[in-house]
């Protein structure tokens, strides 16, 4: 559809190319105009971070904020127990307090590289738990007031439910209401904070309806919903995943060099649309940069990387991991912030083996996949080929650094702590 924005939220959204589909553009566009609003994203604490495959929702917040309004991010502490089936082959393990309490405290950390809690702006961003209100309800009355809502027909006929069963893959109870409790979500968050918008990825999309028409039928408010576009590479790789496993944002699960490269290693028809969604760049610039072609586009992917690294671990870590970049790629050194395995003498014993060694260093998830490394001449050691799978490695060997590689773009170093 072409519809022509008012608000400048709306007008970004459609711009950069965060929307997939929205309940009510004009609605929406108009309570936007009307001060400053509410709006959530909600993340539930399946692991102490969150990976790219959330950016885009973070950047959401991001713009929302940016554009006078008011982001909520909501911790799914009590969804978290229950775990959300959307398009999900099987059921989530179940987590306890305490571990879904230590993987709210790693995923905050993220949102504060992104989001503003504590100026004094009237759109000061709110980090609340849905634990708050979900911990404490009685099964009876949740069951009369908000069950009798929902239609059984109406759950069962959701794409992310229906996909499930007709695999005949088993959905629990438990899993079943989901639903039910995110709705609850948008109402409570409507209810006690004047919420009117609830976004995140397509997945979601009958979750959100199920919010807007349970807060319709209990409180009679009108509020909407925004969704994103499911987001593959060009290749049609799921986004937030790399040859060596998720994305991490917190720099303990990835370290700021290897987030850098991750973006550096974007595929050249994949440029103009991240710098959209992943940076701040303007549009014309993102434009610019994504119609370079040939040798050129390494410069655009340069600036993708240091542009998304910059907003996430900031300005400096950006610099050091594209100055690591250059040292490595183009001078064949060994840069000082690639990513690093300390071994003590008691690690080394009288030697470890080369194939234990990139294992160790994150190049490899198995023996059996470094030794395939090594066979397909792929790996090497202080950037010459690496052919020997029972090479010894000692502390005479480590007397200074050494540096592995698992092809052109992957790299680490191994050295002998003092």
């Amino acid at each position: 559809m072409t519809y022509h924005p008012k608000s400048d939220f709306v007008a970004v959204m459609m711009e950069r190319g965060f929307l997939a589909d929205c309940t009510d553009y004009q609605g929406l566009d108009e309570a936007l105009m009307q001060g400053v609003k509410p709006a959530y994203i909600g993340f539930d604490a399946t692991a102490k971070s969150l990976h790219v495959g959330s950016l885009i929702q973070i950047m959401m917040l991001r713009w929302f904020q940016k554009t006078g309004h008011q982001p909520i991010t909501l911790m799914g502490g009590g969804t978290t127990k229950v775990g959300d089936p959307s398009f999900r082959a099987d059921e989530r393990p179940l987590l306890d307090e305490a571990a879904i309490n230590e993987n709210i405290a790693g995923i905050q950390k993220v949102f504060a590289s992104y989001i503003d809690y504590d100026s004094d702006a009237a759109n000061k961003a709110l980090m609340i738990n849905n634990a708050e209100w979900l911990d404490d309800l009685n099964y009876l009355e949740f069951l009369r007031d908000i069950g009798r809502h929902f239609s059984v027909n109406r759950m069962l006929a959701f794409e992310s439910v229906k996909s499930r069963l007709d695999r005949e893959q088993s959905l629990s109870f438990l899993e079943f209401n989901y639903m039910i409790l995110q709705a609850y979500d948008f109402l409570e968050l409507n209810r006690r904070y004047g919420c009117v918008l609830q976004m995140g990825g397509s997945d979601q999309w009958g979750n959100i309806v199920n919010g807007i028409d349970l807060t319709r039928r209990v409180l009679d408010n009108s509020i909407y919903g925004l969704t994103s576009p499911l987001l593959t590479t060009s290749d049609g790789k799921k986004m937030g995943k790399s040859q060596d496993g998720a994305v991490w944002l917190n720099p303990e699960m990835r370290s700021p060099y290897e987030f850098w490269q991750f973006w550096r290693n974007t595929t050249d028809a994949d440029v103009g649309r991240f710098l959209k969604l992943y940076t701040e760049l303007p549009v014309e610039e993102c434009d610019r940069l994504g119609a370079l072609a040939g040798s050129e586009v390494n410069a655009a992917k340069v600036i993708l990387a240091n542009e998304v690294t910059k907003l996430l671990h900031g300005a400096e870590a950006a610099q050091a991991a594209e100055a690591t970049a250059r040292e490595v790629f183009e001078k064949g050194g060994v840069g000082d912030d690639l990513p690093t395995l300390s071994l003590t003498p008691v690690d080394l014993g009288d030697g470890i083996s080369i194939v234990q060694l990139i294992v160790k260093s994150g190049l490899a998830k198995s023996g059996k996949d470094a030794k395939r490394l090594i066979n397909e001449n792929g790996a090497k050691l202080d950037d010459k080929p690496l052919n020997d799978a029972g090479l010894m490695i000692d502390a005479a060997t480590l007397s200074s650094p050494i540096k592995l590689s698992a092809g052109k773009k992957r790299h680490a170093l191994v050295r002998l702590k003092d």
